[in-house]
């Protein structure tokens, strides 16, 4: 393994347990793939520095356990911003009160 690619994955997996992000947020904040980010710290990682991994596996399995609940959130906010968009029908009709 490259040297790189060391720093990258401790960098990935310091970041992640100091500030708890998704996966997808570190992935933009350094750059790569959320697929990259998740071999860095599920493969590399261990092999690496397996305490950081043993800290940073228990984040990754939180989220995983909440994961249905920021879905829900972000659709519940997706469909909030739709009905702001739309009129109601007294306008579409031109009728006033």
């Amino acid at each position: 393994m490259h040297d790189y690619i060391k720093e990258r994955t401790i960098k990935i997996g310091r970041s992640l347990v100091e500030t708890r992000q998704t996966v997808r947020h570190i992935a933009k904040e350094f750059g790569v793939s959320k697929s990259t980010v998740h071999k860095d710290l599920t493969e590399r990682l261990p092999e690496i520095n397996p305490d950081l991994a043993n800290q940073v596996k228990t984040i990754l399995e939180y989220h995983k356990s909440i994961r249905h609940l920021r879905g829900g959130e972000a659709t519940k906010i997706k469909y909030k911003r739709t009905r702001q968009g739309k009129s109601s029908p007294e306008s579409l009709i031109g009728i006033r009160s």
